[in-house]
């Protein structure tokens, strides 16, 4: 199962958004309150994770544009954050069912879950 995730902070509200694509679906969630940028990232890695999960999946691609969250779920990048090291224990104890997980960065174009969240808000 492919899941392509993206968050961001958007400043007026100050409010995180997340977005996850699988199968032609796009799950959006806009009800997180305040945050930053990195921590909306970690949430849709969440989320995504959620929904495979809930698929029954026994393997998963997750696909995302934020380098640094794909490198510390990859385990190559040391989180150094303190707020968001919680987000990524959850991350390892969630995907720990799973027979083989695969995080994947590409470019923001490419990357489904970006599109729709940039499809939200028209410049």
């Amino acid at each position: 199962m492919t899941l392509y995730f993206d968050g961001g902070s958007r400043p007026n509200p100050d409010r995180m958004e997340i977005a996850v694509v699988s199968g032609g679906r796009t799950h959006i969630r806009d009800d997180l309150g305040p945050g930053d940028n990195c921590t909306a990232e970690w949430l849709a890695l969440l989320y995504a994770v959620e929904i495979a999960v809930a698929a029954g999946a026994a393997d998963a691609v997750f696909v995302g544009d934020a380098r640094t969250i794909v490198e510390q779920a990859l385990g190559r990048w040391r989180c150094r954050s303190p707020q968001l090291q919680p987000h990524l224990a959850a991350y390892r104890a969630a995907t720990a069912g799973f027979a083989r997980v695969h995080v994947r960065h590409v470019g923001r174009s490419k990357n489904l879950a970006g599109i729709a969240l940039a499809r939200r808000h028209p410049r």
